[in-house]
């Protein structure tokens, strides 16, 4: 996908990928291709990093660029910035597929276990794949809002530490400590090594 369209080497400031967008939604293909060249690559890392395989990745990456270029029009500046909103989408489209397979792999477990019973162990496991994830919960709450926020646009969201920093309007000498605080924080609550 970014052997197609590299990156620019400076990439338009957010004002600017906002004009763009406007040209987007009135079907200027000069305009969507800038577009593309400045978030496709972190459209594609973010989609990777939620579903791991290539193809598949490479897939949703590429429905996501279309459905920047069929949706423009709907894009509101005063929601927010141009790529989160693109990420969000990805994110939204990335999820979706995950759940397309978690849903199929659901429906074959159903019927192998017409055929056999449930073994102890994978029972157990699930019991306490679900507790682990209710102890992050938990974790997650007992943070700042801010340490929160910056933790899911990093981690869940697949932005780096600059673009928290420009979407929480924070230097970013602050946002990586906010980042680094909320780590410990989390790490001391789940009772984690170092």
């Amino acid at each position: 996908m970014s052997d197609a369209c590299p990156a620019p080497a400076h990439r338009p400031d957010d004002h600017r990928l906002r004009e763009l967008m406007a040209e987007v939604a009135v079907g200027d293909h000069d305009a969507y291709r800038l577009v593309y060249r400045s978030v496709a690559g972190q459209v594609f890392g973010l989609v990777r990093r939620i579903l791991r395989d290539p193809a598949q990745s490479e897939e949703v990456a590429q429905e996501v660029m279309l459905q920047v270029w069929q949706a423009a029009a709907r894009y509101r500046p005063e929601r927010g910035e141009v790529v989160a909103w693109v990420l969000t989408m990805a994110h939204h489209r990335a999820v979706d597929r995950v759940r397309q397979a978690q849903a199929s792999a659901e429906r074959e477990a159903r019927a192998a276990a017409h055929q056999h019973t449930t073994a102890f162990d994978e029972v157990a496991e699930k019991v306490q794949d679900s507790l682990e994830r209710e102890r992050v919960r938990h974790c997650l709450k007992a943070l700042t809002e801010v340490q929160r926020q910056s933790l899911t646009l990093a981690y869940y969201r697949g932005l780096t530490y600059q673009q928290v920093a420009e979407l929480q309007h924070a230097p970013l000498s602050t946002t990586k400590t906010r980042i680094r605080d909320g780590l410990i924080r989390l790490r001391d609550c789940l009772g984690v090594g170092s």
